[in-house]
């Protein structure tokens, strides 16, 4: 812009044309120009300080007004139209000349429209300095280009990927290398940058990736996070807030040092070979260190400085425990009450059969969710796929009662009774290949205690196994429904009430009375002796 001020200053000072030409850098014609247009108006020095130079290049040289003003186009619709496939400038500024036309309007020339485009896109891309809080902040993202990983057995070259987390206030990073971009590199990547930084930013500010956020529940205005994501920020208490889609500035220090980390580490280690990621992960780790204590460019520090001496004592505690990675699946009851779960099985409440829950896995336990309420948890298995773990209290009534038949159970029950009965509940038992077949059988038989009685039942049992011993179910039913009062008796009660001298004559036999038994009565009270068995119809 010339410098109209300048040269009528110079020019009040006595100084040649040729002078202030070389003294503003202007020719000389346009010297003499500025001088007759000044004298002309009436111009002179000194001017007043808010006379500036546009105002008095207005004043010497007016502009002349055009008789018709040319239309200017619609920028927003124009920046709108551009982010669309197969739209250019050329074909927007051939619509916009159809439309100034049929409103009997004079268009820009193809120039002019591209250059009131530029200009309204450099009004828009004004940036500002935004003020970073010590310990408040960090941003994280992945390095663009990945590093190499040779496969010892095989000579084939890995991609490794860079994960780098940067504090805002003091730039201090971290990085870490990964053989994949997915959720539980994403993660373990979180825990082990708080760890290294020794505490935890109030926030943490990633990129809008499918690692981070669920785009199908995502707005514009209120991004969801991906659950596990959320659960790892709750656990360390940070917050997180992800960048715009396609807003680098949200995160610009991140977006910076991932070029640095990409020119002094992965640029750096290019000519060297590894052929495991923790080789890798050992040669980025010195770098880093370097890099971290390497001074400013323009500041008297260095990044590790700034971090220790103004940052670090600000950040939140790191919690008593390290975060365990969690997998969110959803998942259906099904009808025998289980979940799938990597081909296992995992019971919930059978009052849930048909419910979609949610289900939370990590390495050791298995946690099932219904509206963030958690209604069963199960250590997670592994090995052959189909097994099952089941809690008792997940079942119906009547599952458990089954699930609760086991011989054991019933032995203890019938040892309880009496040792007749438990004899008997054995022996039914152990009378087939499978146990399990005869559980029926055993609860049928227990049951006759509680219908009639413990005494009758262990009687019917004991009077069963003079008979046998395999009784039955069905025979000892037989039995207790017949007994009489002298069955009742215990074996010692029987016992102590027979004759302890066995069989005797007694007088009659001897004389006196004995002249009152006939023949008969003779000849039967001998077979009674010889023939015990044959008591009962003896004296009939």
């Amino acid at each position: 812009m010339t410098k109209y001020r300048e040269i009528l200053r110079l020019k009040s000072l006595d100084f040649s044309e040729r002078n202030i030409a070389l003294s503003c850098s202007v020719s000389r014609n346009t010297v003499a120009k500025v001088l007759a247009a000044a004298k002309e108006k009436g111009i002179s020095w000194p001017l007043e300080d808010n006379v500036t130079e546009s105002a008095l290049g207005e004043l010497l040289f007016p502009k002349e007004k055009t008789a018709t003003a040319k239309r200017m186009p619609d920028f927003d619709y124009i920046r709108k139209e551009l982010l669309r496939n197969g739209v250019n400038k050329k074909l927007l500024w051939v619509e916009y000349c159809t439309d100034c036309h049929l409103n009997n309007e004079e268009p820009l020339m193809y120039s002019q429209f591209c250059y009131y485009i530029q200009k309204n896109e450099e009004q828009r891309k004004a940036t500002m300095h935004i003020p970073r809080k010590p310990g408040e902040q960090a941003e994280v993202d992945w390095a663009g280009d990945p590093a190499k990983i040779t496969d010892p057995d095989t000579g084939e070259i890995v991609d490794a990927w860079i994960f780098v987390g940067v504090m805002t206030y003091s730039q201090y990073t971290y990085a870490e290398a990964f053989i994949n971009e997915q959720e539980k590199s994403w993660i373990t990547a979180h825990v082990h940058m708080f760890e290294h930084f020794g505490g935890v930013p109030k926030i943490v500010v990633p990129d809008n990736t499918t690692t981070a956020v669920n785009h199908q529940k995502s707005t514009w205005y209120s991004p969801s996070l991906n659950a596990t994501y959320h659960e790892m920020a709750e656990h360390y208490n940070t917050a997180i807030i992800p960048a715009r889609v396609r807003k680098p500035k949200d995160k610009p220090n991140a977006e910076g040092n991932v070029n640095h980390v990409s020119t002094w580490i992965t640029a750096a280690l290019r000519n060297e070979q590894f052929f495991s990621l923790a080789e890798l992960n050992n040669a980025i780790k010195e770098k880093l260190d370097n890099f971290n204590r390497n001074d400013f460019q323009k500041k008297e520090s260095s990044r590790l400085r700034l971090f220790l001496g103004e940052e670090k004592q600000l950040l939140l505690p790191l919690p008593a425990t390290r975060y365990e990675l969690a997998v969110f699946k959803q998942a259906t009851v099904q009808y025998n009450y289980h979940i799938a779960v990597d081909y296992m099985y995992y019971s919930v409440p059978y009052q849930h059969i048909r419910n979609k829950v949610d289900v939370r896995i990590t390495e050791h336990t298995v946690e099932v969710f219904i509206h963030n309420e958690r209604i069963a948890s199960h250590r997670r298995l592994y090995g052959r796929h189909g097994q099952y773990s089941t809690v008792l209290g997940h079942m119906p009534p009547d599952h458990q009662r089954f699930v609760e038949w086991n011989g054991d159970r019933f032995r203890e029950w019938a040892k309880r009774i009496g040792i007749n009965t438990y004899k008997a509940v054995d022996s039914i038992l152990s009378s087939g290949k499978v146990e399990q077949q005869y559980y029926r059988s055993c609860m049928g038989l227990l049951k006759l205690a509680e219908r009639y009685s413990k005494e009758r039942l262990e009687a019917a049992c004991r009077k069963a196994l003079t008979f046998t011993d395999s009784p039955s179910y069905k025979s000892i039913k037989n039995l207790i429904v017949n007994l009489k009062d002298e069955d009742l008796k215990s074996e010692d009660d029987v016992k102590n009430s027979s004759n302890m001298y066995g069989i005797t004559r007694g007088a009659r036999y001897y004389g006196g009375q004995s002249n009152d038994l006939t023949t008969v009565q003779r000849k039967n009270l001998l077979k009674c002796i010889c023939q015990p068995w044959q008591m009962h119809s003896a004296f009939r």
